[in-house]
C-alpha cells in the first residue's frame, strides 16, 4: 500500500503511525510512477547462456557456473578473464543507452561472493569495484539502480545463475548460510543507504526455491523480516524488494503489510519453462500475458515484474544450463518436440518479419499488463547470441520501441 494511503487508513482508525514510517522517503515514487527498466544480466554473475564464449574458451565441459569457473581453473587465468569481462561487458555507454531508451531503472544481479568468500569456496572476488561504478553511472544518467543479491551461500535455488548449480539448494538448511546472507545484506544497506536517491531498492535474495516446500518457505519468510532495512537503521529510505519464491500472489496476501512501509514484491513471469507453455502459439502467449493484469492490479504491496522477456521459447543455447538442450526442439530430457529452433533465437537477422511482429505484440501485451502493477524490468540488456531475449537487440530490430510508452498495439489486451 502506498505511504499516503497507509497513513490515511491509520488516521481513520485512530492509530498513530510510527516515526520511521512518517519519515520514509524512497528515491522513486513507486506509488504513482511506473518502473520501466532492464536487467544487467551476466555481468557480475556469470550465466553460460548469456556469455557462452567465456565457458567454451575454458575447454572444460565441467565448468558450468561461477563456482566451477574458479574451481577448475588456475586462479590467475580465471581472474584475468573475469576482469576483462567486468571491464567490457557493461560500461557507462550502456547506462547512457538505457537512459536514452526511456527507461528509469536498472536491476543489477550480484553474488554474495562479491562481499565475503568463505573457506573452501572457489569464487573469485572483485565485483564491488564495478558495483560502485554502476552506482556512479546510474547517477550520471538519472537512472535508479536495484541491487539484487542473485546468489547466496549454499545456493537458494540450485540454478547456475545463483553461482553454484546443484540438484537441490542447501542455503535454507544451514543457519550459517542464512546468517552470512543476512550479514551481507546489512553490509549492502550500510554501503548505499545514503545513496537512496540512486539506489532506492535492495532485493535481498533472487528466486528462492519455494517450490521445494515448507522448509524453504518458512526460512524465506523469516529472512524477509530479518532483512527489512529498518532493522538496520530507523532512518533508512531503502525499499526492500522481496521475491514471491515461485508462489502465487495469493500466498503472500497480507504479508509485511501492516506495520511495514517500503516493501515491494518481485515476481518473475516466463512462458517457456514448462512443456505446456513452450508449446503455446503466438495468440496463446499474448492471452496468457494479458491474464496477469487483475492479480497485479489488486496486490496489496507495490509489485514489480522484475524479470520477463519477449522471447517465447527456451531455444537460446544453454538457457537451461550448459550442456542442456531445449524443450521447444525436444532436446531437453523428457520433453516433446514443438518445432525447430532455427529462426527463434541467435542473431535477429535470421528472424522472420512475422516473428518480429509477434515479438512486438508480445512485448507490448506484457508492458501494458505489468504496468497495472508498479511496472517492469526486462531480462536482459544484452547477450552474446540470444537476440530474442535482449532489450538492446529489440531496440535495434524494432520489436521494442525507442520510447517504451510508444505503443503500436495499445488495445491488445482489451
Amino acid at each position: 500500500m502506498p505511504l499516503l494511503n497507509r497513513l490515511f487508513s491509520l488516521a481513520v482508525l485512530g492509530i498513530s503511525a510510527v516515526p520511521s514510517v512518517l519519515s520514509f522517503q524512497p528515491g522513486f515514487d513507486y506509488g504513482s510512477e511506473k518502473v520501466r527498466g532492464v536487467n544487467l544480466g551476466g555481468w557480475l554473475v556469470l550465466e553460460p547462456w548469456i556469455t557462452p564464449s567465456i565457458f567454451e574458451n575454458t575447454g572444460n565441459d565441467d565448468i558450468v557456473d561461477e563456482w566451477t569457473f574458479g574451481e577448475y581453473q588456475d586462479y590467475d587465468t580465471a581472474l584475468a578473464v573475469l576482469q576483462d569481462h567486468w571491464n567490457s561487458w557493461i560500461t557507462e555507454d550502456d547506462f547512457e543507452a538505457i537512459a536514452a531508451a526511456g527507461l528509469n531503472h536498472v536491476r543489477l544481479p550480484i553474488g554474495y561472493w562479491a562481499f565475503a568468500v568463505g573457506s573452501g569456496e572457489p569464487y573469485i572476488t572483485g565485483q564491488q569495484e564495478y558495483l560502485k561504478k554502476a552506482i556512479t553511472w546510474a547517477a550520471n544518467h538519472d537512472l535508479k539502480l536495484i541491487i539484487d543479491l542473485h546468489g547466496a551461500p549454499g545456493s537458494q535455488n540450485g540454478f547456475d545463475n545463483s553461482g553454484h548449480r546443484m540438484s537441490y539448494p542447501t542455503w535454507q538448511s544451514n543457519q550459517t548460510n542464512i546468517d552470512r546472507t543476512d550479514d551481507i545484506i546489512k553490509t549492502i544497506i550500510s554501503m548505499v543507504d545514503s545513496e537512496y536517491e540512486t539506489v532506492p531498492i535492495i532485493a535481498p535474495l533472487n528466486e528462492p526455491a519455494g517450490y521445494d516446500g515448507d522448509e524453504m518457505l518458512e526460512v524465506v519468510k523469516q529472512y524477509w523480516y530479518d532483512s527489512y532495512p529498518y532493522n538496520s537503521s530507523t532512518e533508512s529510505n531503502t525499499v526492500e524488494l522481496i521475491h514471491d519464491a515461485f508462489q502465487s500472489l495469493s500466498y503472500w496476501d497480507g504479508f509485511m503489510v501492516d506495520g511495514y512501509d517500503g516493501v515491494a514484491m518481485d515476481t518473475h513471469i516466463y512462458q517457456m519453462f514448462s512443456d505446456e507453455e513452450v508449446a503455446y502459439n503466438y495468440s496463446q502467449h499474448i492471452t496468457e500475458a494479458c491474464s496477469y493484469g487483475s492479480s497485479l492490479a489488486d496486490f496489496d504491496l507495490w509489485i514489480i515484474v522484475g524479470e520477463w522477456t519477449p522471447a517465447s521459447t527456451d531455444c537460446a543455447k544453454w538457457l537451461n544450463g550448459r550442456g542442456t538442450g531445449s524443450r521447444y526442439d525436444g532436446t531437453y530430457s523428457g520433453s516433446t518436440y514443438v518445432g525447430s529452433c532455427t529462426g527463434k533465437t541467435g542473431n535477429a537477422t535470421s528472424f522472420s518479419s512475422d516473428y518480429k511482429t509477434f515479438m512486438r505484440q508480445y512485448w507490448e501485451a506484457q508492458v501494458i499488463t505489468y504496468e497495472k502493477g508498479s511496472g517492469w524490468i526486462q531480462w536482459t540488456w544484452k547477450a552474446e547470441n540470444a537476440d530474442d531475449w535482449t532489450y538492446q537487440a529489440g531496440l535495434k530490430y524494432g520489436w521494442i520501441p525507442q520510447d517504451p510508452t510508444d505503443l503500436e498495439y495499445p488495445d491488445i489486451c482489451d
